[in-house]
């Protein structure tokens, strides 16, 4: 995708253009990143120019702006997680400009992120997977494609968008594994559960019956035999999750998640699930360990002498 304005004057000076450009071509950034970027800066824009300043004129602009359009974000109500993303966006902008000497002050030096709520990802517990991977959901063409995505994000802990941008080339039946291009292109190989093998050999051989055309080189076949959209595999999870009685709703990021708290769960070291995630950072990773260390935590005070002290105090309380 190349970023380019949409009216005949653009919402964005040629600078911020140039830096989407850079995110798309050198990057590798896919084009749902790079629109997001470019929202946050037309917003930061619009902010500007209401105050007779604008992206257009970079070295004039102060901490004192980044700091205005972070309270003007907060007085609006934004979400604390966006509010770090837009600031996130304008650092990555900065420090563009700032590599092509087009800056010598960085405006978003010494601005804080906002302190954000502890979150923790949401996951389903085992039994609930494994029922969602056993949906009674039948043996014609679209159960049999459904069940493999299904066991594509769980079973290998893939990202929604690198199993829908697999292509058919990408799947090694021999080996078991799938060649995944993650954030920024890089590539990794994905192992498969002996599940997902056969749900993704099963599938393939119904593959056709999506489509006519043999240049389509796509794995997951969607609307009218094209590559499928994230909605549309959305509706399939929401599907699965009915067939098999989940209670709660199922996103597609949630299946990641139980991969991986699952895998900690049993014992893999956090750098091996790092790598099967393909998280650039270990940090990343660590959001998961707190799920193990709650399940310790309650395995401890149910059968633990030490854990029912008189008086109902834990192992941390004085009666310790």
């Amino acid at each position: 995708m190349s970023w380019t304005a949409a009216g005949p004057e653009p919402a964005l000076p040629d600078l911020a253009l140039a830096f989407l450009g850079h995110l798309d071509v050198e990057k590798g950034y896919s084009p749902a990143t790079v629109e997001a970027y470019g929202r946050d800066l037309e917003q930061f824009e619009h902010f500007l120019a209401a105050r007779g300043a604008g992206l257009h004129d970079p070295a004039a602009l102060t901490r004192d702006h980044v700091r205005g359009f972070m309270a003007e974000l907060h007085r609006a109500g934004t979400s604390k997680a966006s509010v770090a993303r837009k600031l996130s966006t304008l650092r990555s902008f900065f420090k563009y400009l700032a590599r092509a000497g087009l800056v010598t002050a960085d405006p978003t030096a010494g601005v804080r992120n906002p302190k954000q709520d502890a979150r923790h990802p949401r996951a389903l517990n085992v039994d609930q997977a494994l029922a969602l991977m056993e949906a009674e959901a039948g043996a014609d063409p679209e159960s049999l494609r459904d069940l493999a995505l299904a066991e594509l994000l769980y079973g290998s802990g893939l990202r929604i968008s690198e199993a829908l941008n697999l292509d058919v080339d990408d799947f090694d039946p021999g080996s078991g594994i799938v060649r995944v291009m993650g954030k920024g292109s890089k590539e990794r190989l994905a192992p498969l559960s002996e599940a997902g093998r056969q749900r993704l050999a099963q599938y393939l051989r119904v593959r056709g019956e999506f489509t006519a055309s043999l240049a389509e080189k796509a794995l997951f076949l969607g609307v009218r035999g094209a590559r499928m959209q994230r909605r549309q595999a959305c509706r399939i999870l929401d599907k699965l999750a009915a067939l098999a009685g989940l209670p709660q709703g199922v996103h597609p990021h949630m299946l990641r998640h139980s991969f991986a708290t699952h895998l900690l769960e049993s014992g893999a070291d956090l750098r091996s699930v790092q790598e099967l995630l393909g998280h650039a950072r270990l940090t990343t990773t660590q959001r998961y360990t707190h799920l193990s260390v709650d399940k310790l935590v309650r395995a401890y005070d149910k059968a633990h002498p030490k854990a029912r002290v008189k008086g109902g105090k834990g192992p941390g309380g004085k009666g310790a």
